[in-house]
């Protein structure tokens, strides 16, 4: 389903537009003085006009269109070239990936509102008529999974959407509309109108699903990026979508995850798969994607370990990072190295404390 173009009114979307004003208050009086309650007036033609033009204004304006980019034989990218949300990228911080298999489309990760969900679909339907028959969503951050409404409303509300339980559970609870209203107050509102549909198929690690021509290998191992990442192998490609266990120049929000348990997961996942193809939420795929980011992590956490079994603070750990010719060679590139870095060094710390003793 796609949604007719509106351009953003002149004025701030925290208002109404004055002749809609102005007709709300007419019939409002008017049906009021006919003795009709809200029930009579949804039956009236003009209130139902006028109720779909205030969803219709509500709704942020269409993300333009951006080319999927085909990875491998079954799998594209419609690929977000931002790192971080902003009012011009209206979101799209997260690529959308597809898989155009025998028996139709899956979506990994569906990106962050229902505008770049929409636009993600317009793409695919350049590339196959076939339908999306499954959608997977990585984990709970937002950018990963607000994308689903555009595939509920385009597919049918029995469309299965496939997370790990932990993921589905956070979505359902308070990260769910947490990360609505973040995207919509990072993006200067572009996003509104995006609901919230969680998964509503639990998968788990192992499992294989078969799609005919493709089949999909599930992988969990443990806390890394968060407690519940699901990376999503493609068997037959040698490709596995990773999300944001690594990224590809992108400093990664590591709030919810853990530096000791990224390692073991890279470990894990790279014994399991083998060489691999590995394709990040954000940023390019390459074959060394896990080692290049793995060393930068390293970078980071190895001289806060030193220095917790050292004695030193926190403030001769950070020097030593900077220093740390892992970090150094990427802190003029990255995105948000600036403004990040400090955090993830004091992360890095307190966790190394822990490792420590």
């Amino acid at each position: 389903m796609t949604t007719p173009t509106r351009r953003p009114p002149p004025f701030a979307m925290s208002e109404t537009p004055p002749a809609m004003a102005h007709s709300r208050r007419s019939w409002l009086r008017l049906m009021a003085g006919a003795g009709m309650g809200a029930a009579g007036l949804a039956l009236v033609p003009e209130v139902r006009v006028f109720a779909q033009q205030v969803q219709e204004f509500i709704e942020g304006p269409p993300v333009p269109d951006v080319a999927p980019v085909q990875l491998s034989p079954h799998v594209w990218m419609v690929y977000a070239k931002d790192g971080f949300p902003t009012a011009e990228n209206q979101g799209l911080m997260a690529s959308v990936l597809f898989v155009v298999t025998q028996k139709g489309v899956l979506v990994f990760d569906s990106g962050a509102s229902l505008q770049i969900g929409q636009m993600a679909i317009r793409m695919i339907k350049t590339v196959t008529p076939k339908p999306v028959i499954a959608v997977f969503n990585s984990h709970y951050h937002g950018d990963h999974w607000l994308g689903n409404h555009a595939f509920v409303e385009a597919f049918g509300k029995d469309l299965p959407i496939h997370a790990l339980a932990h993921t589905q559970e956070q979505i359902q609870g308070a990260e769910g509309n947490l990360w609505r209203s973040l995207m919509e107050r990072w993006t200067n509102q572009a996003t509104l109108g995006t609901k919230v549909f969680a998964p509503n198929q639990v998968v788990q690690h192992g499992q294989v699903l078969d799609y005919g021509d493709v089949q999909v290998k599930l992988h969990h191992y443990g806390t890394a990026h968060t407690p519940s990442d699901l990376c999503l192998e493609v068997v037959q490609d040698r490709l596995t979508y990773v999300g944001d266990i690594a990224m590809d120049n992108r400093i990664a929000n590591i709030d919810d995850g853990s530096y000791v348990g990224t390692f073991k997961y890279y470990e894990a996942l790279a014994g399991a798969a083998g060489e691999q193809l590995w394709v990040p939420g954000h940023g390019k795929a390459s074959k060394d994607l896990l080692k290049r980011y793995g060393d930068f992590l390293a970078g980071i956490y190895e001289p806060c370990l030193k220095a917790v079994k050292d004695g030193e603070p926190m403030e001769t750990a950070r020097a030593a990072v900077l220093k740390d010719p892992r970090v150094a060679s990427r802190a003029g590139t990255m995105d948000g190295f600036a403004s990040n870095i400090g955090k993830y060094v004091s992360l890095a710390y307190l966790e190394a404390e822990k490792e420590a003793f």
